[in-house]
């Protein structure tokens, strides 16, 4: 599978300071984002400390496979999926450790959503109301559920999804990392093929654009960079209400010729990494 991928993150026209922060690593296929929460208490600490935990210890378990693997894990589950759980688990403790050892920090949390693809398969691990979507023959479909209030009141029955948008209790999560020692973790296994379109986003984009909008964007730019970046164009000529970070990633069949062959299949990564710190 040959993957090009690009990543946005910009502080919006409402907000002061960004807390949101991303990470691509494309010679693992490794995206991870996270949506700092918290304001004077350090949401933009949370973030990147969750973002840069992740990758900390995936690129772990990648040069020690008998690295230890935190939290629970489902027997289903690939490698990299556990692994990846594993590292939200870590990122969780180590967010709720810092809190607690510094006092102007309580209250800090972030969301996390990382994705990891390897080949043809595709792990997952989620927490907050970062989304992960995936773009498949046109189709938009939404990979993670929301840890929110009006999302689980959605679920219940009690709200309809237009009274959701609606909500001001949109912001309450009910998961978060941080917020205690121990969390539940959200990882699946899935697969993708060439020319799906994985989006990993920030609630400051989905709380702006609505998902035919998002599906049409991805549709039409292939280019995964310049579409991050006009995804979060959008978001802020809708207000720009919040932090918006937008990662795009394309998926392609690897393409071997005479040429590469004689280069012994040298492969050239595109790299993007992307840290901002408020919400």
């Amino acid at each position: 599978m040959r993957i090009k991928s690009g990543g946005v993150t910009d502080v919006g026209r409402v907000r002061s300071n960004n807390e949101d922060c991303y990470r691509i690593v494309p010679e693992m296929g490794l995206f991870v984002l996270s949506d700092g929460m918290g304001g004077e208490a350090h949401g933009e600490i949370a973030s990147a400390m969750a973002v840069e935990t992740v990758v900390k210890h995936c690129l772990e378990g990648e040069n020690n496979p008998a690295a230890p693997i935190f939290g629970e894990t489902q027997p289903g589950w690939s490698a990299h999926t556990k692994r990846l759980a594993s590292a939200v688990h870590l990122a969780n403790r180590c967010i709720f450790e810092s809190a607690a050892q510094n006092p102007e920090q309580q209250g800090m949390g972030a969301t996390v959503t990382a994705a990891w693809i390897t080949g043809h398969e595709l792990s997952l691990a989620h927490v907050g109301d970062s989304r992960a979507y995936i773009l498949r023959a046109g189709a938009l479909q939404q990979l993670t559920s929301d840890h929110s209030l009006v999302a689980e009141q959605v679920r219940r029955g009690i709200l309809t999804a237009a009274q959701a948008d609606e909500s001001d209790m949109q912001s309450v999560l009910l998961r978060a990392l941080g917020t205690n020692p121990q969390i539940e973790v959200d990882a699946e296994d899935h697969l993708v093929f060439p020319k799906d379109v994985l989006l990993l986003c920030s609630d400051g984009l989905t709380r702006m654009i609505m998902e035919p909008e998002i599906a049409g964007a991805l549709q039409s730019e292939p280019d995964s960079a310049k579409a991050a970046a006009r995804l979060v164009d959008l978001a802020n000529e809708r207000g720009g209400a919040d932090n918006t970070t937008v990662i795009v990633v394309h998926t392609d069949t690897e393409t071997r010729n005479w040429f590469s062959w004689l280069r012994f299949g040298q492969r050239k990564h595109s790299n993007g990494n992307g840290h901002a710190g408020g919400k």
